[in-house]
């Protein structure tokens, strides 16, 4: 269970506080995939942030009984002066999964070559996202986090993203932000939607949509 605790998250800036959860307490059942709806702005990459841990709440907890990914889409992670070897190497001892093996599969299936051994601010978006998609598929997680993105790249390696994507849901759920409605529906089967510093979650998507929908009139 992913559990959040009066989870009060904000930031504040010279003119005015911007409140993203506002004393939010729900759960999230891993037996479940949810899909995550909201106008710009309304917070859903926060609120993925702080489920996954890379980001506190002001106030509250999150509780986590299942291994959860970092957000698919999030770069922040990993450290620019290092290569792209040396951030799979100190992910992987992070997570406890076999630093050789996490090389070799990630070496493999990102197909960034000699670029592994380069800082990883030399970096093109797109090289970015190859990386952070394949450490995500070379560890386990029991509930990944996607941030808009279920494949990167050009059309044989996004395919290759779908095709790996499809084996790890297969004993993994998801929480994933994303405008589109399609791929809600196709990817998740429970639904959420972020509106003024909460979250109303559906056991259905379709009533997660109907409400996205009335706010967006």
């Amino acid at each position: 269970m992913i559990q959040l605790h009066n989870v009060f998250k904000f930031y504040k800036t010279e003119r005015h506080v911007k409140v993203v959860l506002d004393h939010v307490s729900v759960n999230f059942d891993p037996a479940h995939s949810y899909g995550l709806l909201g106008v710009n702005g309304a917070g859903k990459s926060t609120t993925l942030r702080v489920i996954a841990g890379t980001e506190l709440p002001n106030s509250g907890s999150v509780t986590r009984s299942v291994r959860v990914s970092w957000p698919l889409g999030f770069a922040g992670g990993f450290h620019p002066q290092m290569t792209g070897r040396e951030n799979i190497r100190f992910v992987s001892r992070i997570y406890g999964a076999d630093a050789r093996k996490t090389d070799e599969f990630v070496e493999d299936f990102s197909e960034l070559g000699d670029y592994l051994d380069a800082p990883v601010k030399t970096y093109s978006s797109g090289m970015m996202a190859r990386l952070g998609f394949a450490m995500s598929m070379a560890i386990h997680f029991d509930v990944y986090l996607i941030d808009e993105v279920t494949a990167v790249g050009d059309a044989r390696f996004a395919a290759r993203c779908a095709e790996i994507f499809a084996q790890r849901r297969k004993s993994s759920s998801l929480i994933m932000v994303s405008h589109s409605m399609g791929t809600i529906n196709d990817f998740c089967d429970r639904g959420g939607v972020i509106v003024d510093g909460q979250i109303f979650l559906f056991e259905n998507v379709g009533r997660a949509i109907e409400m996205y929908n009335r706010l967006n009139r």
